[in-house]
């Protein structure tokens, strides 16, 4: 009684307060038609450190168990050991260190991984490369998504720069993705393994209440038909986020269908 009589209700939902929200689907596509299987699901960032759970350990908290089940990894797919170095021109180029020991082809990650144009860079003495995935991300309800570096990944040896992360409406904009590198210490090999933590994704949905649930996704002719409107956009305007209108009053009314399975 003594709860009520100040405004405390004791755990119990207030009166007229709205009910709890649905799920949030997000579909995940994996657009390629060669070497699908180096392409992992993206899958729910947990970390397990600890084995024995005290009651107060941090690995039982509610607020970081909730932060993580927002939080979705994509895993590098090949290994990578590449050197930046300007040519005999002036131009900058890639060197795939490992060359034939590589266990990718150097013709295969020229066509992965690229430099950007130099006067694109955002400081003329750090390169910023990109490297091509197959990753769409799709949702029917309002959602942002926001790429992010694998922060809760340990590297003994860090990486010489920084991961470029973005933010984008997913329900209007789904294209591929691409994991950019900012090369601060261009001077030292940029080296990554196939299958650890490569960057993150986190969704932001119009309540934060909502949870997320990541399916797979197929890329039927409605869902290409639309990205045909938003693909290569970059080419002739400068600010995309003021085609956003644009994508809404020309979106289907669905556009994620959970892919078939046997």
């Amino acid at each position: 009684m003594f709860a009520y009589l100040n405004g405390d209700s004791g755990g119990l939902p207030e009166r007229g307060a709205p009910p709890e929200r649905r799920v949030v689907e997000v579909g995940y596509i994996l657009d390629t038609e060669r070497a699908g299987f180096i392409w992992e699901a993206p899958r729910p960032c947990r970390r397990n450190d600890n084995q024995v759970q005290h009651s107060k350990s941090v690995g039982v908290c509610p607020a970081v168990l909730d932060y993580e089940a927002r939080l979705f990894e994509v895993t590098c797919p090949v290994d990578v050991h590449l050197r930046f170095q300007m040519d005999d021109k002036g131009q900058p180029q890639l060197i795939n260190v490992a060359g034939d020991k590589s266990s990718i082809r150097s013709k295969h990650l020229r066509q992965m991984v690229a430099v950007m144009p130099r006067k694109e860079w955002r400081h003329q003495n750090r390169p910023i490369i990109q490297f091509i995935t197959p990753y769409i991300f799709v949702a029917d309800d309002v959602c942002w998504m926001n790429q992010m570096p694998a922060f809760n990944h340990y590297r003994p040896t860090q990486l010489p720069g920084t991961m470029i992360g973005g933010r984008l409406p997913i329900h209007l904009w789904p294209r591929p993705m691409m994991w950019a590198f900012e090369w601060y210490e261009p001077q030292k090999d940029l080296i990554m393994k196939r299958g650890e933590p490569w960057f993150y994704c986190r969704f932001e949905t119009d309540d934060p209440r909502r949870p997320i649930r990541m399916v797979e996704a197929e890329k039927n002719q409605v869902l290409t038909d639309y990205m045909t409107g938003l693909n290569s956009v970059t080419n002739y305007v400068s600010r995309t986020f003021s085609l956003f209108s644009v994508a809404e009053q020309r979106r289907p009314k669905k556009l994620l269908f959970r892919k078939a399975k046997d």
